[in-house]
């Protein structure tokens, strides 16, 4: 029912090149990990738990390269592998979890046997992937207790299957209330400036009959304001120890209008998107992306030779704006009073 964002094979790794959808839906297989650390850079695949299991995977390849060395020389080298693929992309937080996971696993490894030691980093890579499925339906299921029927539901971004190893984080809350028969819209903000809300959320939930209608970015306070919306729920690429969020940017827009509106603002994440070893969302890095992402689409350029340009990737929306986050443990209370 849902798209695989990426599927592993035997050495190698099938990713969907979410670039081209929703006009084509385009596999690529890799065998190289520095291939999957520029699929990861060009946002062929991305969502955070979606590039931490393609990381995992990555360290994993790197360790079946053909290198004619010893296990504990592998580890070194792949030590440093590990912190290039981390360096992909530095917000999500995901991404460092599962490397790190999977280099844990590397160096606990006390044999000599190359075969073995190589089919360890696969297993874990494999085991994050299945991890992250049950992950995405326990969140589901505690996220659908809070959607009545009837409701309509604003998201941003994309928190779909295309962002995870499974059903989602944000949308896995409306595919699991869609499924228990209550009749729900959606409303998905296209989300400027690489419109991953217009290609593709509302190409995952038109695929799966679910009755949304795409919007603006600059139309959630006007929906906002004729009571036209129930809740928001959307997705996290690091969640701070104070319960900070980063996420894609104008998340903090939609939370600041949710908050004036009395409108409940929920933030779908698992565990592995709660870094402890930030305090607050000042801490966590935030990624600037090409100023071509801003001045051109299409191919066509959208504005003037030589402007500046600020392109920052994500936003930081502070705990005090979030009504609850939705985990795989169930509903933990945000820092909202309303």
């Amino acid at each position: 029912m849902y798209p695989r964002a990426l599927i592993p094979l035997e050495k190698t790794v099938k990713i969907l090149d979410q670039t081209r959808l929703p006009g084509e839906m385009i596999y690529n297989e890799y065998d190289d990990y520095r291939d999957i650390i520029v699929s990861i850079k060009k946002l062929e695949i991305r969502g955070a738990p979606a590039i931490g299991i393609a990381g995992a995977y990555a360290l994993a390849i790197a360790a079946h390269a053909d290198v004619d060395t010893d296990v504990e020389h592998l580890k070194r080298i792949l030590t440093d592998v590990a912190t290039e693929i981390k360096n992909a992309r530095p917000t999500a937080v995901n991404l460092a979890w599962a490397v790190d996971r999977t280099l844990n696993v590397a160096h606990a490894y006390g044999g000599d046997d190359k075969n073995e030691f190589c089919g360890h980093l696969w297993d874990e890579a494999t085991a994050i992937l299945k991890e992250d499925e049950e992950l995405c339906a326990a969140m589901g299921r505690y996220g659908a207790e809070l959607i009545k029927d009837g409701d309509t539901i604003l998201t941003h971004c994309n928190a779909g299957a295309l962002a995870t190893g499974g059903m989602g984080t944000a949308l896995a809350v409306i595919y699991a209330a869609h499924e228990q028969g209550k009749k729900i819209k959606v409303y998905a903000d296209e989300t400027r400036p690489l419109l991953q809300g217009a290609r593709l959320t509302a190409w995952e939930l038109q695929q799966a009959g679910i009755d949304v209608t795409l919007n603006v970015d600059s139309a959630s306070g006007i929906l906002m304001r004729q009571g036209r919306i129930s809740c928001v729920i959307l997705g996290a690429d690091r969640i701070a120890k104070n319960g900070d969020v980063a996420n894609k940017i104008g998340t903090f827009n939609v939370a600041v209008l949710a908050r004036a509106h009395g409108v409940p603002f929920y933030v779908a994440a698992p565990y592995s998107t709660f870094d402890q070893n930030v305090n607050s969302g000042d801490d966590i890095p935030i990624e600037e992306r090409s100023a071509d992402e801003i001045v051109n689409w299409g191919g066509i350029r959208t504005a003037p030779e030589g402007i500046k340009v600020y392109a920052p990737a994500f936003d930081i929306t502070p705990h005090d704006y979030v009504t609850a986050y939705i985990t795989d443990k169930g509903v933990k209370p945000g820092g909202r009073e309303d």
